[in-house]
């Protein structure tokens, strides 16, 4: 459900502030007060809008959500612990993270943030030791702000992306495509962000990716592909760690399980264009009941795939 409140009056302004950012203390200007909130609840993800009109301060603490976001327009400074971060235009980064206080400085800035819970992290990258123990450590951010210029822009294309195909104009997102969506800005994340992630594959893991933890894997996808599953089902399917199932894939197939998945979903898209009646369906309405949601995309695997176009398999 998308909204957007504008504000001038403090009280409304703070308690806003409070229930959806964990502000704690705002220190704001007696008069020219405004703030303006758009919010998206898309369930694994939330869509913020926030636009300041004017300069404030203020301290928040939020639980069991990370905020990302990029700067629209204006200016903003924030603290965490002793470190701070200047922001202007363009600028990507990690607003806010579980649990930990974050001091801001805001000039009249125009922001753009997206929210989702701590568990989408462990349904795209392993932070086990070890495939014995399944011992998770703790997950942590070690760095505010992408890596470099070209991380920086990566993350803006993909949030752009998903504001684009999310839903924000009050229709509701096929669960496979917002399932798809929230977990490729999760591993979006990881990959722009300085973080304790672990990537390379540990001995046990080089040990365990063998033929026998692929064929589980498979079995998994090829009858739960209609399911909103995760890296980590698949590889929770095989009993093995997120990394392992990768490597597997890579090293027997040469492919990821991503998409292993979406050429499974592609099979099941085109099954349902060659029934459906083209009076009553879209290629639209199939492709995002399957997880695409970029019709070009689509459009391009189905005719690699297929050799014609899915337009063409539904008025067939």
């Amino acid at each position: 459900m998308t909204s957007f409140t504008e504000m001038s009056n403090a009280e409304a302004v703070r308690e806003v502030l409070a229930t959806h950012y964990g502000v704690r203390r705002v220190a704001m200007p007696t008069t020219g007060l405004l703030l303006g909130v758009g919010l998206t609840d898309l369930g694994p993800l939330q869509l913020h809008r926030a636009t300041w009109g004017m300069t404030c301060t203020l301290d928040s603490t939020l639980t069991g959500q990370f905020f990302i976001g990029h700067v629209r327009g204006g200016t903003a400074t924030y603290s965490h612990g002793h470190r701070s971060v200047d922001l202007a235009a363009g600028d990507a980064y990690l607003a806010a993270v579980p649990d930990q206080p974050i001091s801001w400085n805001i000039d009249r800035a125009d922001l753009d943030l997206i929210a989702f819970d701590t568990s989408l992290i462990h349904q795209v990258a392993d932070t086990t030791e070890s495939t014995g123990t399944r011992t998770r450590a703790p997950f942590r951010f070690t760095g505010f702000r992408p890596t470099n210029p070209h991380d920086n822009q990566r993350w803006l294309d993909t949030h752009h992306y998903a504001r684009q195909i999310a839903g924000t104009d009050g229709t509701a997102t096929p669960p496979l495509l917002l399932g798809s969506l929230a977990r490729l800005l999760a591993a979006t994340a990881l990959t722009v962000f300085p973080n304790t992630a672990l990537t390379d594959p540990t001995i046990e893991d080089r040990r365990d990716a063998h033929p026998d933890c692929l064929r589980r894997a498979i079995a998994f996808i090829d009858d739960n592909a209609h399911r909103d599953i995760s890296p980590a089902d698949i590889a929770a399917a095989a009993h093995v760690t997120i990394r392992t199932i990768q490597l597997a894939f890579r090293r027997h197939l040469d492919t990821t399980p991503t998409a292993y998945l979406r050429h499974v979903r592609l099979h099941h898209a085109h099954h349902d264009l060659r029934a459906a009646d083209s009076t009553t369906t879209t290629v639209s309405a199939v492709a995002q009941r399957w997880g695409f949601g970029n019709h070009s995309r689509f459009t391009a695997a189905y005719h690699h795939t297929y050799g014609t176009t899915p337009s063409r398999t539904l008025r067939d």
